[in-house]
């Protein structure tokens, strides 16, 4: 058959155009949305650390784009999806998501995948000194600072105070730490819920303008059988002196925050950020960012996950024989 100019033309150019596409969507595939949180917290920390690594800024064939959200749910939902390739959920999430078993959310994120252990966040509670509030239980009727709709702070505010029958009975706000702690310090709030590592700024904050105690969470959650339905949580205790006035420990309760990945992801680059991050250098750089990070190390890797791994990060931890 003969193919005239016109047709050879047109033909040609469809190649070049299937041929550009091609290009363009393996260099998209390598630009990397890593989903944070909101300005100020720790989970956007995480993000901008990885991103303004010098040795991850420096791959030729991977760029990492640090993008804020709302916190863990957003996080998981998102990954799962694929509008961010990683991201920062609370193993707790990635556990009910995968399950089906989220609040309201009967969705399975099952293309939310395990890469890496990052730091616990305990649960704290903060009220004020003399108030009565001894217990969860007695927030009935009390103005309470839950976190940021969205927020895993929200989230586990709900599932906790749910299990022990308080939510709906509470006057909650939804709001950010700071905000919190502001509206507490204005007598606002009796109380309000973090979910993050400690030393808190927010609570910091607090304890400046009022005189604080914490709840003891530990014991609520023991008592009412929160550790056997939710076993992914686990016991520590917030030193004594940890904020000013505190002058004991307060046993609680903490979750395990995760870098999770696409499932779809290639396990090759996963493997490599993460060998580049996990370095003495690496690490170095990640504690220069927030004491908060002093746990992540090598041994660590795999703490708190009960979740499947990313093809990727489970052949990283078990060449580092940790797995």
């Amino acid at each position: 058959m003969k193919i005239t100019r016109k047709e050879f033309i047109v033909g040609s150019a469809a190649a070049l155009g299937l041929s550009a596409f091609g290009v363009g969507t393996a260099q998209a595939a390598k630009r990397l949305v890593f989903g944070g949180g909101p300005a100020g917290g720790t989970f956007q920390v995480v993000a901008n650390a990885i991103q303004t690594y010098g040795p991850i800024k420096a791959m030729e064939d991977v760029t990492i784009k640090a993008q804020s959200s709302a916190g863990s749910v957003e996080n998981l939902r998102k990954v799962n999806q694929g509008k961010s390739h990683f991201g920062v959920v609370y193993s707790g999430h990635v556990f009910q998501g995968r399950e089906g078993i989220l609040k309201n959310d009967p969705n399975k994120y099952e293309d939310v995948m395990a890469v890496a252990f990052l730091y616990g966040a305990p649960a704290q509670l903060i009220v004020r000194k003399g108030s009565g509030i001894k217990s969860v239980k007695d927030l009935e009727g009390k103005r309470v600072g839950v976190g940021n709709a969205g927020s895993g702070a929200f989230a586990n505010c709900e599932l906790f105070f749910t299990h022990m029958g308080v939510w709906d009975k509470i006057e909650r706000n939804a709001m950010g730490y700071n905000d919190a702690a502001q509206a507490f310090g204005n007598n606002q709030l009796d109380a309000f819920w973090l979910f993050t590592a400690f030393p808190s700024g927010a609570v910091i904050m607090a304890a400046q303008t009022n005189e604080i105690e914490m709840i003891d969470l530990a014991k609520d959650a023991e008592e009412s059988g929160f550790f056997a339905k939710y076993p992914y949580f686990s016991k520590l205790s917030v030193p004594a002196g940890t904020y000013k006035g505190v002058d004991t420990d307060t046993p609680s309760f903490q979750d395990a925050a995760l870098w999770v990945a696409n499932s779809k992801v290639d396990a090759d680059t996963v493997q490599k950020v993460l060998a580049t991050i996990y370095t003495d250098e690496g690490l170095a750089h990640m504690l220069s960012q927030k004491k908060t990070f002093k746990n992540m190390s090598i041994q660590t890797g795999p703490t708190g996950v009960v979740t499947p791994f990313h093809p990727g990060a489970e052949k990283f931890w078990k060449e580092k024989g940790v797995m």
